[in-house]
This record gives C-alpha cells, sequence and structure tokens, in this order.
C-alpha cells in the first residue's frame, strides 16, 4: 500500500495555516476592541474634565492663606502654687534626712493637760521646752506594777527637792494591741490620785527629748487643795 505522501495528497501545513488565519482572526478583534474600549474611556474623560471645568468656571483662586489661626487658651500657671508646691517638698526632704519640721503636737499621739485653774498657755510653753528640764526617768521594760513603784518614787524625791520640771519616758507603746499600756497608765497617775494636785501641766516631750514616747511634767510648789480651789473660782 503506498503512502500518502507518495500519492502526493500528504499536506502537513494545510491546518496550520488555518489555526493561524483564524488566531489572527481573533487577536486582531481583541486589539479592535481594546483600542475601542480605549477610545470610549478617552472620550469620558475628556467629558468629566469638560463638566468639572465648567462647574469651577466662576470660582476665584485664593490669593494668600486667610485661615483662621486657632488660638487654645493656655492654662495659667500661678506663681502662689509653684512656691508653695516648692516649699512643701523641700519641708518634707528636711523631714525624712533630719527629722527637722516634725511637730509632735501635730500628731494623734500627743498628750497634753494642765492643773486647777492653770492658764492652757502654760502647756503650750511646756511643750515647747520653755522650761529647764531637772529630771527624768525611763520606765521603758518595766510592769505596770514595777513602773508604779519606781513612778512614785521619782516624782516624790523631785518634790521633795524643789525640782519643777521633769521627763518621765514610757515609750510610745506601738507594740501593744490596743492603746500603749504604760504611756496610759503615766497619764491616769498624772491625772488622779494623790499627785494631781502636784502637776501644773504635762505634754508629750519634744523630739529631741523622747517625742510622743516621753512626757514633761510641771510640778508645783505647793500641792493644790480644796481651799486654794475654792479661793480661785
Amino acid at each position: 500500500m503506498k503512502s500518502l505522501r507518495q500519492k502526493g495528497i500528504y499536506r502537513p501545513f494545510e491546518r496550520l495555516k488555518v489555526l493561524l488565519e483564524n488566531e489572527y482572526s481573533v487577536l486582531k478583534n481583541s486589539a479592535a476592541e481594546q483600542a475601542s474600549e480605549s477610545s470610549d474611556d478617552e472620550t469620558d474623560a475628556q467629558d468629566d474634565r469638560a463638566l468639572f471645568e465648567k462647574a469651577m468656571a466662576d470660582v476665584e483662586r485664593i490669593s494668600q492663606n486667610i485661615c483662621a489661626e486657632l488660638n487654645y487658651p493656655k492654662c495659667p500657671v500661678s506663681e502662689t502654687n509653684e512656691t508653695d508646691d516648692t516649699e512643701a517638698l523641700l519641708r518634707l526632704e528636711r523631714l525624712v534626712e533630719t527629722g527637722k519640721g516634725f511637730v509632735v503636737a501635730d500628731t494623734a499621739e500627743y498628750v497634753e493637760g494642765i492643773g486647777y485653774n492653770v492658764n492652757r498657755e502654760v502647756a503650750k510653753r511646756l511643750h515647747k521646752g520653755e522650761f529647764s528640764l531637772q529630771g527624768h526617768i525611763d520606765l521603758h521594760g518595766l510592769t505596770v506594777e514595777h513602773a508604779q513603784q519606781v513612778f512614785e518614787h521619782f516624782l516624790k524625791e523631785s518634790i521633795a527637792t524643789g525640782k519643777r520640771m521633769v521627763l518621765i519616758v514610757h515609750g510610745r507603746g506601738l507594740s501593744s494591741p490596743g492603746a500603749p499600756v504604760l504611756k496610759s497608765k503615766v497619764i491616769e497617775w498624772l491625772t488622779s490620785g494623790s499627785w494631781r494636785k502636784w502637776v501644773m501641766a504635762f505634754t508629750s516631750a519634744r523630739l529631741c527629748d523622747g517625742g510622743a514616747g516621753a512626757t514633761y511634767v510641771l510640778l508645783r510648789k505647793r500641792p493644790a487643795t480644796r481651799r486654794f480651789k475654792k479661793s480661785r473660782k
């Protein structure tokens, strides 16, 4: 059997030619469509530009910046407040570093009392240290019973020797579950019983003498009696 090549009817590129012609036609049509769409877009852009220019025909260009300035009001700073704050900080630093400026009378631990017909100014002077300290006793570490014995012996001796201003150290009682025990007892002994007639005034001591952990006591030259009290009314 003779092959198609030998018969002269074999044409291998005939179909390829058809395909190329069809593909060229598709590409040509596609390029034409894209060109048409691009032309339409340009036309639309030109129309939009024309409409914009027509709408803005009466608008005048601003020659300079005339925008309003934003002026936010500034909070006034008081020189007095700054001075007060600075002074307060300095006082706090001195208090922490040296204890200077601490006033026992300004604390809740401060105690004060005056005797019969005694001006309260006497107590203030006593706390300020205007009276000379002539004796002191320390009740730290003693039981209440022992502390009372030592307290009474000390006051009896002070009165007998003419001492007027003495110091009783009792501690602040910070370790006590409730009120400071010895401190409360000393105040009780000074304000009741036979000793109160000898007491003109008492106050918490200054910081240099023990602060709230000690008490100044100003004694009378002679005891106050009922007759004395009635004569003073």
